[in-house]
């Protein structure tokens, strides 16, 4: 039972991390759904952190009673000019942003001397080169039976002409901002461990600061805001409940044990899923280069994982090395409470047989 309970408790953060994963995936979809719709991203983003605001903030008064603005702009921005499977598979950077980063500050343990080492510094590369080419290079589209007749480049919004090149800079450009954050977050959670109020405060943050920008770039266009029973209103719900409150709580409870390279590392997981989703439900036709560069990304981010799977985790070593010592403590103080009891009814015997022995 001790055993079973021991693996769930290690299996935790995995499980957490691919939920959080799906959850991604169905922003991915939903969103881009909303943004052919015609929904401004900058308003997006408002709404997003609102909603998150709103929702977490109750949890974090009960609980907890001891900025990502930039980043989301540029990537609901690159997702209007691009579609939801691209974004997807482009994000999958990240892990490679947040690693050099982690590195930078130390994060990150790197011994250059060391085969897992090299494999996180290769796969890094490998990585960006997957996002080059998915971005440079298109190829064949591929037939499959649900696509055929549809013209995706006239279903997107009218406002908004596709532009992989564009877009994939504002994404990668996004995925760099994303990045710092979370590397500011897994810093941050060190000196501030309470994951429900700092998560509150993000999105309150997120929203002050959305609005400044949506109001500078929605300038004289009051459309804008208005949102009805439609799928603006299910991306603002589902991305700021799900991907903000949710996914902000949880993104912090795991980087407390794994570090924040484990939480960025199972982005192709929400890459297969929407690739997936936008092929029956947006009808995003998929291209022989793409897929190409999305498999060159999966394999240079597992060659990252691989390596840092080579590490010791930190946080992890720190929790076991923490419960071993109370477990040996606990253990040394009951022998001695055993071993002071048994010398105390050993002394007790003695003395009555000296009794008996000068009567």
């Amino acid at each position: 039972m001790a055993t079973a309970s021991s693996s769930y408790d290690r299996a935790k953060p995995f499980l957490a991390v691919i939920l959080l994963q799906f959850g991604y995936a169905g922003m991915f979809t939903i969103t881009k759904h909303a943004l052919d719709e015609g929904m401004s991203q900058h308003v997006l983003v408002v709404y997003r952190h609102a909603v998150a605001t709103i929702v977490i903030t109750p949890f974090a008064l009960v609980f907890d009673r001891q900025g990502p603005t930039i980043d989301q702009n540029l990537y609901y921005t690159g997702m209007k000019y691009t579609t939801a499977t691209f974004t997807s598979a482009m994000c999958n950077v990240l892990p490679a942003f947040a690693f050099l980063m982690a590195w930078a500050l130390r994060i990150e343990q790197v011994n250059i001397r060391k085969m897992h080492s090299q494999a996180k510094i290769f796969g890094t590369i490998v990585t960006v080169g997957g996002a080059m080419l998915m971005t440079l290079v298109k190829g064949t589209q591929l037939d499959l039976p649900w696509t055929r007749g549809y013209d995706q480049q006239a279903s997107t919004s009218a406002l908004t002409k596709q532009d992989p090149i564009k877009g994939a800079l504002m994404i990668a450009t996004g995925c760099v901002c994303w990045a710092s954050f979370i590397i500011l977050q897994s810093i941050t959670l060190k000196s501030y461990p309470v994951e429900l109020s700092l998560t509150a405060w993000i999105c309150f943050m997120g929203t002050i600061e959305g609005s400044m920008v949506a109001v500078v770039m929605e300038r004289g266009n009051p459309s804008a805001w208005s949102v009805g029973l439609n799928y603006k209103l299910l991306a603002a719900v589902y991305s700021g409940v799900i991907c903000s409150g949710i996914g902000y709580y949880v993104q912090g409870l795991i980087m407390k044990r794994k570090g924040p390279v484990f939480v960025t590392a199972f982005s192709p997981l929400s890459m297969v899923i929407v690739a997936i989703l936008g092929s029956f439900f947006l009808k995003e036709i998929l291209c022989v280069g793409r897929v190409a560069g999305a498999v060159v990304i999966v394999t240079g981010l597992y060659l990252v994982l691989w390596g840092k799977s080579k590490d010791q985790p930190p946080s992890d070593s720190s929790d076991d090395k923490a419960e071993a010592i109370v477990t040996q403590t606990a253990t040394e103080t009951q022998e001695r409470t055993e071993t002071g009891d048994q010398e105390f009814v050993a002394i007790d015997i003695t003395k009555v047989r000296r009794t008996d022995e000068s009567i």
